[in-house]
């Protein structure tokens, strides 16, 4: 992930984080004396980190927006972008282009030499906390999944959203072979990030129009739901095919099929973790009696994922989904928040300041080409979700074009799709850039368009409840 190996690499863990610790014989600067320098970058790194995500949160929420776009666009102005602030050596930056260096270098008196070694060692350490980042925001996806609201649509949630993973992923992939003859692999990583739907942001539309409770509302979250399952099954398999550099058809199976047991056999085993779960924070009586356990859970199913070489965010998402049906579940919700509030803007920022938005700058002839692709990822991701809506049969007066809407928006889960593909080397400057603009796009068009959708046909939303079919 940020990512190519997250958590697995011990070695990464500890020698990042010696440099914090302040262990002389595992630091990762050329002398240990210069410890306190890489605290101090990273400590000055995070509070720009912080401060980007709350200032871009709050704008976006107060002209209507996910905030998770405006740390985004936070993470776009403070990183390579703009303002050099936050940028990091795997994507080509040099310690000379880190303002926070320049800063460090004023303040101490350091060779370049010295300053090169500090600004690797800032970078692991800010990569470390991101990893963190994006396997609590699985955990917290996974939470939000409830699976019991699967019963109530059934099996044209089901129908709506294998229609809506599978269109993108075959137009997207192939469309980019064929036509921009983008290398398999890339195309794949291009392909699979087309498939993802936000369930967080379309929930909390459908919420605020009253429109959660209608039958395409119901069709939507519980497709949305599956997406999210497909989509995290898909995305395991294309990062560990960029791990290898080539597709193999056994080792495709061998992923599709290793990834679908470690998930259904999890959920199939919710029952004796939930009840475990509940009899050890019930005879826990100190602080943390909850949370600690619960990310235990979670970081040994994301170390489970990645030994048996998936990614970790399958084995953090199924932790999330396993323990949404415990009894805890409630009080489990808001003590995870504040820990994702703490790790998961980070992961964010990170992602936009890694995207170098210059290479989309139509004044360069080089970079026209990503800019074609990425509006042919842009009209694949619209048109290959507002498609589902047709896949739905035998509910009269259904509102098709509202149900492929609510299916549109990538959000936070098209993000990791991207900072995963970044960070494998699956997917160069302007291919990840283009997928970054795609999920922007689609995440900012989504809120209105699906506003706009439920206006077409009023007389046709009617309670779940009163649908004899649709379960």
């Amino acid at each position: 992930m940020i990512f190519s190996e997250p958590i697995v690499n011990s070695l990464t863990w500890v020698t990042s984080l010696s440099s914090v610790l302040h262990f002389p014989l595992l630091a990762t600067t050329n002398e240990a004396e210069y410890a306190p320098i890489v605290l101090t970058g990273v400590l000055l790194s995070l509070v720009v980190i912080y401060l980007a995500s709350k200032i871009g949160g709050e704008l976006s929420r107060m002209i209507d927006l996910p905030p998770v776009l405006g740390e985004l666009v936070a993470g776009v102005i403070v990183g390579a972008s703009a303002l050099h602030l936050v940028v990091f050596p795997d994507s080509g930056a040099i310690a000379s282009d880190s303002l926070i260096m320049t800063i460090l270098q004023s303040i101490n008196d350091i060779s370049a030499d010295a300053a090169t070694s500090i600004f690797q060692s800032q970078s692991e350490v800010i990569s470390v906390l991101a990893e963190l980042g994006v396997i609590v925001l699985l955990f917290e996806i996974g939470l939000e999944s409830d699976l019991r609201e699967l019963t109530k649509v059934g099996y044209q949630a089901t129908i709506v959203a294998c229609v809506g993973v599978a269109v993108p992923f075959g137009v997207g992939t192939t469309g980019l072979i064929y036509f921009f003859h983008a290398p398999a692999i890339p195309a794949i990583f291009a392909g699979a990030a087309l498939t993802a739907t936000s369930i967080g942001i379309t929930s909390k539309v459908l919420s605020e129009i009253g429109q959660l409770k209608s039958r395409e509302g119901q069709i939507i979250v519980g497709a949305a739901v599956i997406d999210d399952i497909l989509g995290i099954i898909v995305l395991a398999v294309v990062a560990s095919l960029a791990k290898t550099g080539e597709i193999d058809i056994l080792n495709v199976i061998y992923l599709i099929v290793s990834a679908t047991i470690f998930l259904i056999g999890s959920i199939l085993l919710s029952k004796f973790f939930n009840f475990g779960f509940v009899a050890v924070t019930d005879k826990l009586k100190t602080r943390g009696n909850i949370i600690i356990p619960a990310f235990a859970f979670a970081f040994f199913m994301a170390f489970l994922g990645n030994a048996i070489h998936l990614e970790a965010i399958l084995g953090a998402f199924a932790a999330g989904l396993v323990l949404d049906e415990t009894d805890k579940r409630n009080e489990l919700d808001d003590l995870v928040k504040p820990v994702a509030d703490i790790l998961v803007p980070i992961f964010f920022i990170t992602v936009g300041a890694k995207v170098d938005i210059g290479v989309l700058n139509p004044v360069v002839p080089e970079n026209r080409e990503g800019l074609i692709i990425a509006t042919f990822l842009i009209v694949v991701a619209i048109l290959g979700k507002i498609v589902t809506g047709w896949s739905v049969f035998g509910l009269p007066q259904i509102n098709r074009v509202a149900i492929g809407v609510g299916m549109i928006p990538r959000g936070e889960v098209g993000l990791v799709f991207a900072a995963i593909g970044s960070a494998s080397g699956a997917l160069d400057k302007a291919l990840q850039a283009a997928i970054i603009i795609m999920v922007i796009l689609t995440t900012f068009l989504a809120p209105p368009l699906l506003r706009f959708a439920f206006k077409l046909s009023p007389e046709s939303q009617k309670p779940i409840e009163q649908v004899d079919s649709v379960g």
